[in-house]
């Protein structure tokens, strides 16, 4: 419930779109999330949702759905830096050596950390530029990107241990100033 986000849609695979149902429909729904399908490429499922924005929307986030824990303050960056540019993207350094490998997983190289950081989401587009990637089936060059420093608890979800650090994660990360309600008639309605 933020009042800059005028609409949320979930883009899914076609085959997906029924678990997710079975699973999730009623949170989504009292939610206002709207379901899109497309595939099987991610510009796909981008293109999907781009055909269902509401006219008045002027940024896009665009967020992976298995990075449930992103700290508020990282929103509010990550939005207000797209006001002075077309592309932005949070980011955490990464804290050690990296081992680049082959696609056996053989040793390659070493690589120190202080040249990569590891990207994570939201990423923010302005309308225009979103528009233009799904349009061109392509992704911005890097260099195009501005870099807000993220929150290393935004993790991504990719297996079953996952579920329970990014809830611990969850439990330390800062609460949001909530807004009470303004009249009574508004508390009336939860």
């Amino acid at each position: 419930k933020r009042e800059e986000i005028g609409q949320i849609l979930l883009a899914l695979l076609p085959d997906e779109i029924e678990s997710v149902k079975q699973r999730h429909a009623a949170y989504l729904g009292f939610s206002g999330v709207k379901l899109v399908t497309g595939g099987p490429t991610w510009l796909d499922q981008l293109l999907a949702a781009a055909n269902k924005l509401s006219d008045d929307s002027t940024h896009i986030l665009v967020h992976d759905a298995a990075r449930p824990a992103v700290p508020f303050g990282d929103l509010d960056a990550v939005v207000a830096a797209c006001e002075d540019s077309a592309a932005v993207v949070l980011a955490t350094p990464v804290r050690g050596p990296l081992i680049e490998t082959d696609s056996h997983g053989t040793p390659r190289a070493f690589h120190l950390p202080g040249k990569f950081m590891l990207m994570q989401t939201p990423v923010v587009y302005t309308r225009e530029r979103f528009m233009q990637i799904v349009i061109e089936k392509s992704v911005p060059a890097a260099a195009e990107y501005v870099i807000v420093k993220g929150s290393p608890l935004n993790v991504r979800i990719g297996g079953p241990g996952d579920a329970g650090l990014v809830s611990t994660l969850m439990g330390m990360m800062p609460k949001p100033k909530l807004r009470g309600p303004d009249n009574p008639f508004e508390e009336a309605r939860w």
